[in-house]
């Protein structure tokens, strides 16, 4: 399914997610007005490296970044590895891969919009979470 964030369109691959699509949307844009900091939708990871990195990704909490150094330690692989994982994330925003940066820069990302989307996406989060504002 496609879904608009911030005037991006991002697939998201809703297969992978125990939700209902409008389940899904309505999650979604809870998150986009700052209503929501996690998303209510199992995830099946893919039996893979990708998978993996995608469980890493998921446990990063709202707000928060680590770089695709650290995701790769923890995983005793290499950042660039965890770089390519990252842009074959099938779930994006649900599974958050803009949590994961470059050690000096914000790395790239796979969804429209790319760079801008992600900073979009980091700024909305690191806002909610500076200013104190809690929806829960």
């Amino acid at each position: 399914m496609r879904v608009t964030m911030w005037e991006f369109a991002v697939a998201v691959d809703e297969r992978l997610l125990g939700c209902s699509t409008d389940s899904l949307r309505t999650q979604l844009a809870e998150y986009e007005r700052g209503e929501r900091r996690e998303f209510d939708a199992d995830v099946r990871f893919p039996d893979s490296f990708t998978g993996e990195v995608m469980r890493v990704m998921a446990s990063i909490p709202y707000g928060e970044t680590r770089t695709y150094g650290e995701v790769a330690a923890e995983l005793d692989s290499h950042a660039v590895a965890v770089g390519q994982a990252c842009g074959r994330n099938p779930v994006p925003l649900v599974v958050p891969c803009h949590r994961v940066v470059g050690a000096d820069s914000l790395g790239g990302f796979s969804a429209a919009g790319g760079v801008e989307l992600k900073r979009a996406l980091l700024d909305h989060e690191r806002g909610a979470v500076q200013t104190g504002l809690d929806a829960f």
